[in-house]
């Protein structure tokens, strides 16, 4: 696939980095040459140095060519504007844009080939909204995903010391809960991928992903640790785009307090929040925190637009006896650094984005695809098409199907029925299966198991 990247920041170089090691020809534009030599010295790709809204840049870098344009620089102007370029100069066919503020999201109608030629919105603070709203769902959970239009669910959680499962095989998880629709998808041990079987025993500290029913989720959770008391009492740092949205999300149900730095801003958000307590003041401040009894606090979300900022008062905040912190962090190497230590989670804009990003990047008919533990691993829900004469997959059974070795079916959503897979069950056309794939070289080769043919052999 040709793909042109406008902006190689964070987000641009990350996703340049993931989709260049899938052997599809990257072109990135950015205005900053030593940033694009730095990744031209490390990945097999191409670069241009221009202004990314200018026709003869966006020529240069081949959007006449490209199948796809990811427009994620830091202007939102920029982005729909090269979109617009390209459809009207190129005819590029399709354009992702990244756009943070709400005055464009707020009116749809703008997107269209009449308005701005945007085939995907893309929108980092509601993506970290959602994340942020599944974590809350279900507590002492790291990672909570949706397939199947929230019939399934994917979590990822921390084994404790003191969960029934703790030394125990994984076939004990069925014995224990057979009327559950539930499978380990992975385990992560000291960051180290193993694909489950039922011999394979779960040690605490382990990092479990299961796949479940939605219904089945607690059941499952209760099993792997301590099953936590919901939450109620939340304090949000920052009144940023994401602090704002957040509070929004969560303050019909939730008790919320918000803390500000900015006098103005907290003044002008107090009026935009119907039920969230807006305080003006520093959350680095202990004084602050002890005031608003952070120790009866379950969450602390630490969201401002500083990395430091977030990690030393999220910090803060849990030896001053917060249940639970969350701390959005930008830079990857401080995520490896601070997350399981006195940070519970680290929230990365860049990795919400590219997920958001990469069910459109995927071949075939993939219809949800997200990036986990920071890239290193990908779930995917794809529909099996066909039959059994032009599909690799429908008619057979799964013990009939060549996977490759990282990857391992994980569930198959059969119109509204959940089914765990065993070595008998058969695919059928239509059939919605979510794969959870440890190395990421192989995930075009599931693109080409799951994509229909003339006559397989």
């Amino acid at each position: 696939m040709n793909i042109v990247i406008l902006g190689a920041g964070q987000v641009g170089g990350t996703l340049a980095e993931h989709l260049a090691k899938e052997s599809n020809n990257i072109t990135v534009v950015d205005n900053n040459q030593p940033v694009l030599q730095a990744l031209q010295e490390r990945l097999d790709l191409g670069t241009v140095v221009g202004n990314a809204v200018h026709p003869n840049v966006l020529k240069t870098a081949g959007c006449q060519d490209a199948d796809l344009l990811i427009a994620v620089t830091n202007s939102d102007e920029t982005n729909m504007l090269a979109c617009q370029i390209a459809y009207t100069l190129f005819r590029t066919p399709t354009k992702i844009a990244r756009v943070r503020s709400a005055q464009f999201l707020q009116h749809e109608e703008l997107f269209s080939e009449e308005g701005i030629p945007v085939d995907v919105l893309i929108s980092p603070e509601q993506l970290i909204t959602d994340s942020v709203k599944s974590l809350l769902e279900y507590p002492g959970s790291l990672q909570v995903l949706d397939f199947a239009q929230g019939r399934v669910k994917l979590v990822g959680l921390r084994v404790h010391a003191t969960s029934p499962m703790a030394g125990c095989a994984i076939s004990k998880l069925e014995e224990n809960i057979p009327d559950a629709q539930a499978r380990v998808a992975a385990i992560y041990r000291q960051n180290r991928p193993i694909i489950p079987k039922g011999s394979t025993i779960i040690e605490a500290n382990d990092e479990v992903f299961f796949i479940a029913a939605r219904e089945n989720i607690h059941t499952v959770m209760s099993e792997l640790q301590k099953l936590e008391n919901p939450y109620s009492r939340i304090i949000i740092a920052g009144g940023g785009n994401i602090g704002v949205r957040l509070a929004k999300a969560l303050e019909m149900h939730l008790n919320v307090k918000l803390i500000e730095i900015n006098s103005n801003r907290a003044s002008l958000i107090a009026n935009e929040l119907d039920r969230t307590l807006v305080l003006h003041g520093d959350a680095s401040d202990r004084e602050l925190l002890l005031n608003e009894n952070i120790e009866e606090t379950d969450v602390f979300c630490a969201v401002t637009n500083d990395d430091e900022a977030n990690i030393m008062t999220s910090m803060l905040a849990k030896r001053l006896g917060a249940r639970k912190v969350l701390s959005l962090i930008s830079r990857a190497s401080y995520i490896d650094i601070v997350q399981g230590g006195e940070i519970d989670i680290a929230l990365s804009p860049q990795q919400a984005t590219i997920s958001g990003l990469l069910q459109h990047i995927r071949r075939g008919d993939i219809v949800q695809a997200h990036s986990l533990r920071r890239g290193a691993a990908e779930v995917i829900e794809t529909i099996a098409h066909g039959d059994n004469e032009n599909s690799r997959v429908v008619g057979k059974k799964i013990a009939q199907i060549t996977l490759p070795p990282s990857a391992t079916i994980g569930a198959i959503v059969r119109e509204t029925k959940v089914l765990m897979p065993d070595h008998e069950l058969v695919i059928e056309s239509e059939d919605h299966v979510i794969l959870f794939v440890t190395d990421k070289n192989d995930i075009h080769k599931i693109e080409e198991l799951f994509q229909v043919g003339f006559t397989f052999f």
